[in-house]
C-alpha cells in the first residue's frame, strides 16, 4: 500500500509540474504575440562593406582532424576592417583550453583582436556552458583568457565571467548600427517550452553591389520573423542566410536516450507536437520567397536530415557550413 501511494503522489507531482508549464506555455505565446504586434520598425540608412568574411570557430563538423567540433556556435566575423565574434561555443566539457580558444589558436586567430563580441542569446551553447548560463554571464574558456575591454552586444544583460574580465556589456534590443553596414535586427522574442521567455538577436550586414547578408545565432525567432524584420529594415536584397535555423528533426546533436533534448526545448508547442518536417518545408519555402543566393545551414542545431533538406532546395546556392572553412563574400 505505502508503494501504491508514493506511485499515486508521484503521478499527482508530474501532473502539477505538466499543467504549470502549459499555463507558462500559453501564457509566455500570448506575451510573445502581443509584444511582436506591438513593435514599431522603421527603416534604417547605413552604408555598406565591401568585403565580408564568415570563419566558424566552433560549430558541429569540420573536415580538419586537429580541430574540435560540438553542438555550439562561435563565428569570427571581417567586415571591411571591423572583426566580431559572434557567440562563444559552448564548451560541453569544461575544458581549458576550451573548443574556441583550441581552435582560434589552431587556426591563427587572437581574440584579442575583434572590436566587439555579439552575444545572439543566452544559451549555453553560445555562452561557453550549463554554469555560464545559470549565472547569465559568458566564458572563453575555463581558465584564464585575456580579453581587452571591448564592447559587447547581448539581447539580455550577460556579464564576462571571472575568466574573462574586461569586455564592457551593452543590451542591445532595438535595431541598432553596430558599424558602418553592420547592423543588429533587435531581439525577437519567442517563447519555449522547457526554456522560457527567450530574447535573440541577429545581424545583417550589408554588403556592397549584393545586399544584406543574415548571420544567426540559433533562429529561435524563426526564420520567418527573421526575414520578416530584415525587410522591414531595409529596402536591400537579402543575399545570404547562414547559420542556425534549429530544425532537429528526426535526430538532434544533444541526445539523452531516446530523447531529442534539441527538439524539447527548441520549440513553443507541447513537447509531443514539437519541430516537425513541415516546419523545414516551411523554412525552406520563406527563404525562398527572398531568393538569397547564399544560404548555409549551421549543423549544431539542425540535423543531418534537415540540412539535406536545405541541399536539395537550394543546390549550388547551399553551402556546408564547417569549422576552419571561412565564407567569403
Amino acid at each position: 500500500m505505502p508503494f501504491l501511494y508514493a506511485i499515486v503522489a508521484l503521478t499527482g507531482i508530474i501532473c502539477l509540474i505538466f499543467f504549470l508549464k502549459w499555463i507558462q506555455l500559453t501564457t509566455g505565446n500570448k506575451r510573445v504575440e502581443k509584444e511582436l504586434q506591438g513593435f514599431q520598425i522603421e527603416k534604417i540608412s547605413t552604408g555598406s562593406v565591401k568585403s565580408l568574411s564568415i570563419l566558424p570557430l566552433v560549430d558541429f563538423y569540420t573536415d580538419d582532424p586537429a580541430l574540435k567540433t560540438e553542438p555550439g556556435v562561435s563565428y569570427l566575423i571581417q567586415a571591411d576592417d571591423t572583426k566580431i565574434l559572434m557567440d562563444v561555443g559552448f564548451n560541453k566539457k569544461k575544458e581549458h583550453p576550451s573548443p574556441l580558444l583550441h581552435n582560434s589558436n589552431q587556426l591563427g586567430v587572437s581574440l584579442k583582436d575583434p572590436d566587439f563580441i555579439f552575444f545572439s542569446h543566452r544559451h549555453l551553447d553560445h555562452i561557453g556552458g550549463m554554469q555560464e548560463q545559470k549565472n547569465k554571464c559568458f566564458s572563453i574558456s575555463q581558465g584564464p583568457v585575456e580579453l581587452p575591454e571591448i564592447a559587447v552586444y547581448s539581447p539580455v544583460e550577460i556579464s564576462p565571467s571571472p575568466w574573462n574580465p574586461g569586455p564592457k556589456v551593452q543590451v542591445v534590443n532595438q535595431p541598432k548600427i553596430l558599424a558602418d553596414g553592420i547592423v543588429s535586427i533587435g531581439s525577437i522574442p519567442r517563447n519555449l517550452f522547457v526554456l522560457g521567455y527567450t530574447l535573440e538577436n541577429s545581424l545583417a550586414i550589408k554588403v556592397k553591389n549584393k545586399g544584406i547578408v543574415l548571420i544567426i545565432g540559433c533562429g529561435h525567432q524563426t526564420i520567418e520573423r527573421i526575414v520578416e524584420r530584415t525587410q522591414a529594415l531595409f529596402d536591400d536584397p537579402i543575399y545570404g542566410i547562414i547559420g542556425g535555423l534549429h530544425y532537429p528533426v528526426r535526430n538532434g546533436r544533444m541526445m539523452l536516450g531516446p530523447i531529442n533534448i534539441q527538439n524539447l526545448v527548441g520549440s513553443h508547442k507541447l513537447p509531443w507536437k514539437g519541430i516537425r518536417e513541415d516546419d523545414v518545408s516551411l523554412a525552406i519555402a520563406a527563404i525562398r520567397r527572398v531568393n538569397p543566393e547564399f544560404v548555409a545551414l549551421s549543423p549544431h542545431d539542425s540535423s543531418d536530415w534537415s540540412i539535406e533538406q536545405f541541399r536539395k532546395a537550394f543546390q549550388d546556392r547551399y553551402h556546408d557550413l564547417k569549422v576552419g572553412e571561412k565564407i567569403v563574400f
